[in-house]
This record gives structure tokens, sequence and C-alpha cells, in this order.
């Protein structure tokens, strides 16, 4: 037990000192400010994006420009088909991997996403869930959001209260885990939990600022501004040609068929939707997903909040790029 916890301590250390994150909900200009400050800090970027990650589909997922991926080093952005399955635990392997390259060559990473649950598995890593169950996971599927939510409050009464209930994927999630480890999920997040605060010695939520100085910034706008932001960047992609980008996607993962507009956009080009609906649709769904990451990483993390809407681009890059050198110094001492 003592070994475990040594190397439990060792791994959650080096996963917060190994590398600077910006983190914030979409449409914030993430992508453009931390390529600015990495190419000031010579540093290189790691994508913590859930759907950045496949090949393909560059206009719906808002992939970085082409000057951006030029001008620093890019990892984990179109390196999977969007047939393969995508989760968590995969991320935080393949991000370690990548952080330790970056380390290797003397560079500073900077971790730059809105995945909170890919964010975490860095920050904090990821108790033992069970693999998705296919045939089980159809079974769910077949119920109605109501009989979901009886089923949770039989097998989990604390789990429900703590999970959204009108969010279908997350209740199939964590009936999943109820069912194929026979346990409640909510005892597996208290697991998750105790393991951070062991590793920390500290409250889960006080990482940040226990530090001798600030690992992250967590970045967001004024709700009015990033809403405009996502409606006008909705109707940019689809006047760049997002609906042939999706028209060259047979098949997709479980985990890719999630990301928003694939769904509206095929239903558009079946007829079963107009132009304006699928538009609006796009839009609605994305206001809400930024809705989402906005409380999660105001619960979820401690880094140093940035509002953007009272910056310039110019004053954030700046201020932001003091804290990233700052951090580098910190990490090379």
């Amino acid at each position: 037990m003592a070994a475990c916890t040594a190397r439990l301590l060792s791994d959650f250390a080096d996963q917060m000192t190994d590398a600077f994150f910006i983190v914030g909900p979409t449409a914030t200009g993430k992508s453009e400010i931390a390529a600015e400050v990495a190419a000031r800090v010579g540093g290189e970027i790691v994508s913590a994006d859930a759907f950045q990650i496949y090949r393909g589909l560059d206009l719906l997922t808002a992939k970085p420009e082409t000057t951006a991926l030029r001008r620093v080093p890019h990892h984990l952005i179109a390196t999977l088909s969007v047939e393969e399955e995508m989760n968590a635990e995969k991320f935080r392997r393949a991000a370690r991997r990548a952080i330790a390259g970056i380390q290797s060559r003397g560079k500073i990473s900077i971790v730059v996403g809105g995945s909170g649950l890919y964010i975490k598995a860095l920050t904090h890593g990821l108790s033992a869930t069970p693999v998705p169950d296919r045939k089980l996971r159809d079974q769910l599927n077949d119920l109605s959001l109501d009989q979901l939510r009886q089923r949770l409050v039989e097998l989990d009464p604390e789990g429900a209260s703590q999970v959204d209930m009108k969010n279908r994927r997350r209740l199939v999630r964590t009936l999943e885990i109820c069912l194929l480890t026979g346990k409640p999920a909510s005892a597996q997040r208290v697991q998750w939990r105790t393991a951070g605060s062991a590793a920390s010695g500290l409250p889960l939520m006080t990482w940040a600022s226990a530090t001798t100085g600030v690992t992250g910034v967590f970045v967001f706008r004024d709700r009015k501004e990033l809403y405009e932001r996502i409606n006008r960047r909705v109707e940019t992609i689809f006047e760049k040609g997002v609906i042939e980008e999706v028209r060259t996607v047979d098949k997709a993962s479980l985990t890719a068929s999630k990301m928003i507009g694939l769904r509206q956009i095929r239903q558009l080009l079946a007829g079963n939707m107009s132009m304006l609906q699928c538009i609006a649709e796009i839009q609605q769904s994305t206001r809400r997903y930024a809705k989402r990451q906005l409380t999660w990483f105001r619960r979820q993390t401690n880094f140093e909040p940035l509002n953007l809407s009272l910056l310039s681009d110019g004053e954030a890059v700046k201020w932001i790029t003091q804290l990233a050198k700052a951090f580098g110094v910190r990490r090379q001492g």
C-alpha cells in the first residue's frame, strides 16, 4: 500500500508540474492565444480537445488555423481516424508521452483545450472505470430518459443526486459503471477525489494556489460576447464548406459521433432538416456546451482566471506569456 501511495504521489506531482495549462470553453480564442504564447516562450502545444484529435472534419472541430499549426509544434491534433474510439485514459497516456518528448527537448509543454475530463485526466489522474460494453450500452440506450433515471436512483441514490438527470449520455455511462462493477459509481468518484487529495497532500481544489506559482490559466469571455462568437463561428464554417467536409465521412466511432454538428449536418444531407434549422441547432448546442464548460472549469480547477473580454488579444498574450515563462523557470529550477 505504501509503495502504491508513493507511486501515486510521484505520478500526480509530475502531472501538475510538467505542463502549463490554458483551458476554457469553446470559441474563446484559446488556440490563437496559445500559439502566440508558445512561440514567445519556445514551447510546444499538446491539444486536450476530444474531437480535434480526429483526422478530417477540420472545420467542424475548429482545429487551429494552418498558420498557427506551422508556427509552433502541436501534438494530438489529427492523429486518429474518425472510426477509432477515444477516451480519457487513452488521451492521458498519449499526452504524457507527448509531454515527456517535449521535456526531453528542453521545451515547455502547454496543454490547451476545453475537454474537461481530458484535462482532469492529466491534472488528477483517473479512477479505474470499466471499458464500455457495447451490448449493455445498446440495452441502456433503448430505455427512456425516465427509465434511466429510475434505474440510477435504485442502483446509486447518491450518484443520482450528482449527475445531470437531463443528460442522457451521463446517465447511461453512470449506469454502465454501476452494472459492470457491481458498485455505485458515486463510490468510485470518492476514490478519485481521495487519490487526488492524497497526491497533493491538500484539498483537491487548492492545487494551483498551493504551488509556488500559477500552473495554468482558465480563459473565458462575458457570456454575451462568447455566444456571439459561437454564432459567428458556426455561420463561418458553413460558408467555408463544412457540409462537404461531413459528406466525406462514412463511418464514425461512438466517440467521434458525439461531436457537435455531425448529427445535424447528416440530417441536413438526408433532407430531414433545412439549412437554417441546421445552423440554429448547432449554434444552440454549442452555446449549451460552452455553458457546461464554464461551469465545469469554475468548479473543477483552480487555474488563474482571465476574462478575455476585458483585454485585447495582445494584452492577454503578454500576461499569459509572463506566467508561462515564470512556470518554465520554476520547472527548470
